[in-house]
């Protein structure tokens, strides 16, 4: 099954391989991306390695069902967006793909969820329909063992008070949160945390003026007393997650690989420590579109990790963990 091999892939030359055959698939089942493909004279037959792929721009999704084969949908996953704004859906056909890719990612980064007490602070997310980040924390909190663990809406007082209480225990907690709902909580009440880990999960969608990583992840460490904020770095278009434990720097699962893109000329890269687009290889999004040109900058740091940096001047704000430079 591809799947099988996708989520075991353990070195370079595995994930060239699989890359280059999902590519084959796409092309082959996909209407939206051989059409593009084609208007770029790319295909099977005259690419032989993962940069001389196509990478889809983002925001097909919003104007195009991207989907490969004809297998029925099984839920449809909508980014965030200002009213009356063009929303990206993305139709998958596999829940259980979605399941394992971003099960196997937590656990290579964070961990058994059974092991943690997870609390998610995720009121823009909540507050409309189709979440792909409500469905993931959703299925993480299930899978813990602690009673505990759990939404909040904008119940703060009982957040603080549960938050201190459960890193005195001794117990592992993450607290997952929207930056200006984090922001909310650590205006209103002091903490000195010392075995939760803190990863805000997004921008402020509207509710507050947009700040730099740096300031932002500045006044969250200083308001819970961590080292180190963490981030999750997702979107509505893909099934996988890179993970940052501080600092912007993101890795990446063994099925997913970030390529950064001139900006001046898409279909060449930059070295590293070089600022370009992000595109994004999804092996684990076969079954829709694999090969993604996000509207998102960054740039390849000397051990290949990727430091995220905001995005392009003249793209929309949308529900993906980035905030504007």
């Amino acid at each position: 099954m591809l799947s099988e091999r996708i989520f075991n892939i353990s070195n370079q030359k595995d994930f060239n391989e699989i890359a280059l055959e999902v590519f084959s698939f796409q092309f082959q089942h996909n209407n939206v991306y051989r059409e593009f493909c084609q208007l770029l004279k790319r295909n099977p037959e005259n690419v032989s390695t993962i940069k001389h792929i196509p990478f889809l721009p983002i925001e097909f999704f919003k104007k195009k069902k991207v989907i490969s084969g004809e297998n029925p949908t099984e839920i449809i996953f909508t980014s965030s967006g200002t009213t009356g704004a063009t929303t990206s859906k993305h139709y998958v056909s596999d829940l259980k793909v979605y399941e394992e890719s971003f099960l196997k990612a937590f656990e290579l980064f964070y961990g058994n969820p059974e092991e943690i007490v997870i609390l998610a602070l995720l009121p823009s997310y909540l507050e409309r329909q189709g979440s792909s980040l409500i469905y993931m924390v959703h299925s993480l909190i299930n899978r813990s063992k602690y009673h505990e663990s759990g939404f909040y809406l904008d119940d703060l007082d009982s957040l603080h008070k549960k938050l201190k209480e459960l890193d005195k225990s001794g117990k592992k907690i993450l607290l997952l949160g929207v930056s200006f709902a984090l922001l909310d909580l650590v205006e209103t009440y002091e903490f000195n945390l010392n075995n939760t880990t803190v990863m805000e999960t997004g921008g402020m969608k509207g509710r507050r003026k947009e700040m730099i990583r740096e300031e932002l992840h500045q006044i969250l460490s200083k308001g819970f007393g961590v080292e180190k904020i963490h981030s999750e770095y997702g979107m509505t278009e893909l099934l996988s997650q890179a993970y940052s434990q501080g600092d912007g720097i993101f890795d990446t699962p063994p099925w997913m690989k970030i390529l950064i893109r001139d900006p001046e000329d898409a279909l060449s890269y930059l070295p590293k420590h070089k600022t370009g687009g992000i595109n994004v290889i999804d092996l684990a999004n076969f079954n829709s579109c694999s090969f993604i040109a996000t509207q998102d900058l960054g740039k390849k740091t000397h051990n290949n990790q990727t430091e995220i940096l905001g995005r392009f001047d003249n793209s929309d704000i949308r529900g993906c963990n980035l905030l504007i430079l």
